[in-house]
């Protein structure tokens, strides 16, 4: 758990809730832990606010710990599922992305 802390606070440290958050972090890890060993676990309610960038976005955000939670299960999940995915898939995953994707396509078309 303390991995999947680590790499969602990556680039989120200046923000109150993730300091909150780390500030307790042992008690906090333990309790998720405890909560997920129980079965006891429930998602908390999301945090709802607007954005402008430059169009006005309703965002829906959940709490750090359930944001760890969800990097966690990422962890676990992705070598998985990323076995099971076709070469030319690009989108969301780690070494390939938008860029490569074009190239692969420009590729393609020059053939």
């Amino acid at each position: 758990m303390l991995f999947a802390w680590e790499e969602f606070k990556c680039g989120k440290s200046k923000k109150e809730d993730v300091q909150e958050f780390e500030f307790n972090l042992e008690s906090n890890l333990f309790q998720l832990h405890y909560a997920l060993k129980t079965k006891s676990y429930q998602p908390d309610k999301y945090q709802s606010f607007f954005v402008s960038d430059p169009k006005p976005r309703h965002i829906h955000k959940a709490s750090v710990r359930d944001r760890v939670l969800h990097q966690a299960i990422y962890q676990i999940l992705y070598p998985i599922f990323d076995r099971q995915f076709i070469f030319d898939s690009y989108s969301c995953r780690l070494q390939k992305g938008t860029h490569k994707a074009f190239n692969r396509l420009a590729d393609f078309c020059r053939r």
